[in-house]
């Protein structure tokens, strides 16, 4: 009997410790995927979140800095010599908006940057909804993301009289709508 206690004792540690059974590759897929564990932007790709270390919703870190003259102290602007062509809008201290200009080769991890076209644009965020542009005629517009005004951040896209993106912006509404810096 003690013999039959040892061996089942064994047997049931050694199942325990073998690997889980193989399921059939319809199953794996059913299967929820496992949480990948977070892992940092790169300080050059544009995400929700903001670019970096620079964070909606947080402070500026101490690379970012105001330079020139401020339009009001409720409202700032901050950039880093790190992200020549990008500016932040600070409102109470905290990051509302990350735009992407001209001299940047900052891009969306979906890997459109500033000069893609409308058509590349719209093969990634088809259901944008299409604004006209305040300064520039047809065909130039914004392209916003529906969800801008839910709370959330949002994606905000000017597109040029060429067809082709000039600026990016991540943001907090109202402020992703701002079309004048802080105004």
């Amino acid at each position: 009997m003690q013999k039959s206690f040892v061996f089942a004792a064994l047997a049931v540690t050694l199942a325990a410790c073998s690997p889980a059974p193989q399921t059939a590759p319809e199953q794996k897929a059913a299967a929820a995927p496992a949480a990948a564990p977070a892992v940092p932007a790169p300080a050059n790709v544009l995400g929700l979140e903001g670019l970096g270390d620079l964070r909606l919703g947080q402070a500026p870190p101490a690379t970012w800095s105001e330079r020139g003259a401020q339009v009001s102290d409720e409202c700032r602007t901050v950039t880093s010599p790190d992200h020549p062509g990008v500016y932040a809008i600070v409102t109470d201290g905290k990051v509302q908006r990350v735009t992407v200009g001209q001299r940047s080769d900052v891009k969306l991890a979906e890997g459109i940057g500033v000069g893609a076209t409308e058509n590349q644009v719209r093969q990634w965020f088809g259901g944008f909804r299409d604004e006209p542009h305040k300064y520039e005629d047809k065909p130039a517009k914004y392209l916003t993301a529906p969800n801008a005004g839910s709370g959330a951040p949002a994606l905000r896209f000017e597109i040029g009289a060429n067809g082709k993106v000039s600026l990016i912006h991540v943001g907090l509404a109202p402020v992703l709508e701002y079309v004048e810096g802080c105004a």
